[in-house]
């Protein structure tokens, strides 16, 4: 394989399945709060803010 054909093959396989992996990789991170056992940490993490360091002491 020369230079040029391995760029282009480099190229068309992010043009195609980079597009496809990233998409995939969005979703899956876009509904990773929505899981049924994250309501717990999702109302912990929101509620982190209100926590005093002298909370708990």
């Amino acid at each position: 394989m020369s230079a040029h054909s391995t760029y282009d093959f480099l190229r068309h396989m992010a043009d195609s399945w980079g597009l496809l992996v990233m998409t995939a990789v969005f979703l899956g991170f876009a509904a990773w709060p929505f899981r049924p056992g994250a309501r717990d940490q999702n109302r912990d993490a929101a509620n982190l803010i209100f926590k005093d360091d002298s909370d708990g002491e």
